[in-house]
């Protein structure tokens, strides 16, 4: 075995004792194959299993987030003057988002975005498909 497969199969390991919650040593030694060096399949057990709680904290405390939404506005306006006929008394949506990223110190962003009619359908026909499928799921 050369070097590059035994540091993926230690990794493969690590994480599968890591994130597999293998507390115990005897969960861990089932892991190795059949004829495992009885010492080094004990010596790295023990290593495994004491440093797994510090190595899942540091894997997590690490974990890119995405930013929550913090906010939302909205509101309604309409075009009451134009040199075009076609743009007057067009209703568009102005929503207004706020996110907040914990990861960036704390960042705080805000985005408007600007709909039509049309826009607003589609987004709440794709919204109302979303919500049926997290309710399916939910109720399974």
């Amino acid at each position: 075995m050369c070097a590059p497969q035994l540091l993926h199969s230690l990794h493969a390991l690590s994480a599968h004792v890591v994130f597999g919650n293998l507390s115990s040593a005897e969960r861990v030694v089932q892991l190795f194959p059949e004829g495992f060096h009885s010492s080094l399949k004990n010596l790295l057990t023990k290593i495994l299993l004491e440093n797994r709680e510090m190595w899942k904290t540091e894997a997590v405390g690490s974990q890119t987030t995405l930013p929550q939404l913090t906010a939302v506005d909205w509101r309604v306006d309409v075009v009451s003057s134009s040199d075009a006929l076609s743009r007057m008394c067009v209703p568009a949506c102005l929503v207004h988002f706020k996110t907040e990223d914990a990861c960036a110190s704390d960042s705080v962003s805000v985005a408007t975005v600007e709909l039509s009619r049309e826009s607003l359908d589609t987004m709440l026909d794709g919204l109302g498909r979303v919500r049926d499928q997290l309710s399916a799921v939910a109720g399974k």
